[in-house]
């Protein structure tokens, strides 16, 4: 069956790791504050954890998310973690704003990472997204994302392997625009 030209394809036929990005409808920075992105950290952490998936590497923004999960056995479970996730943080952010039904999330990609050097790469993408986004000098300046977690728990052999891999031509959907402002 030919794919649907309209949204992206999920291929989880496999276990193993993949990378996953989320933005929200229309790129919209519903997630704009400190306490909002805590919620949503919060919810992506312990989701994760009840549908058995690792997180390797995460980074939440006001209206995107970037992952590196893996899950040995449990494959078919990433749609139901996304979905789960996606559906309470919708919920909770349309009860505060008094906006029942409004769209928040619009689509997830998700690509298996079969090569190690790939795996790295998209490791470092993450922990490093604040950067690319110009809003902290280093990684782990960002509140809300693995990189500061990776820098005081990894081996360091590890981490500076990580760190030192070249992730700027990583292909990952990332056309999101962060306004530091909206980090408050």
């Amino acid at each position: 069956m030919p794919d649907w030209p309209h949204s992206p394809t999920h291929r989880l036929n496999a276990a193993g790791a993949y990378i996953v990005t989320a933005g929200t409808y229309q790129k919209q920075p519903f997630f704009r504050s400190a306490r909002r992105l805590t919620y949503l950290c919060e919810s992506l952490l312990h989701i994760a954890a009840s549908h058995e998936w690792k997180l390797e590497a995460w980074a939440v923004f006001p209206n995107h998310y970037h992952i590196v999960t893996t899950s040995p056995r449990k494959v078919n479970t990433l749609r139901q973690f996304i979905g789960e996730l996606h559906s309470i943080t919708a919920r909770q952010i349309n009860r505060e704003d008094g906006s029942p039904r409004r769209r928040v999330w619009f689509q997830y990609w998700e690509s298996r990472l079969t090569y190690q050097k790939s795996y790295l790469a998209r490791l470092n993408y993450v922990h490093s997204n604040a950067v690319h986004h110009g809003i902290v000098r280093r990684p782990e300046q960002y509140e809300w994302c693995s990189a500061g977690w990776f820098l005081r728990e990894a081996e360091k052999p590890f981490h500076q392997t990580v760190m030192r891999m070249a992730s700027d031509r990583v292909n990952v959907q990332d056309g999101y625009v962060v306004d530091p402002a909206d980090i408050r």
